[in-house]
Order: C-alpha cells, then structure tokens, then sequence
C-alpha cells in the first residue's frame, strides 16, 4: 500500500512509501539532499519495516533532534499503527 508522509523539522518535503507484508517495496523523498536521500532509498528497500526503525531512528541532523532518517523511521511506525 502506498503511504504519503509529511516531515516535519527538515529539509524534505514528503516522504513516499509503498510497503506490503512489513516490507519497504518503495521509498522516495521529495527535497532535502538528493544524493543522500537517493541512498538511503535504495537501502531500505526490502528491509523489513521494524528492521528499519530501529536503524534509523533518533539519527540527528546539525542538532535538530531529527532527520530525514529519523523522519522515516517515524513514517514507518505511523503506517505500523495505522
């Protein structure tokens, strides 16, 4: 199922999920540092949605308390509980 999730407190703008069976088919983010984002899209994919928040979460940007990691990792868990 596809998911739109909206950051808050960093660079990109929307966050894009295809996830099925607990697994990230797809993910795509809209703004923030392309080439970087660009990587960590391609790394989750087919990870296993809890395997991914535990990796992502509470990763820090420049003392923002959050990331666009951070920020994935919260998507995944609001499509968990949803």
């Amino acid at each position: 199922m596809k998911y739109n999730f909206q950051p808050r407190g960093v660079c990109s703008r929307m966050i894009t999920l295809d996830v099925e069976d607990n697994k990230i088919k797809s993910c795509a983010f809209m703004g923030g540092c392309h080439g970087n984002l660009q990587g960590i899209s391609s790394l989750v994919k087919g990870m296993d949605v809890d395997e991914a928040i535990a990796k992502l979460e509470g990763i820090d940007c420049a003392g923002r308390g959050t990331s666009c990691p951070d920020q994935l990792a919260k998507a995944l868990k609001a499509i968990k509980n949803a």
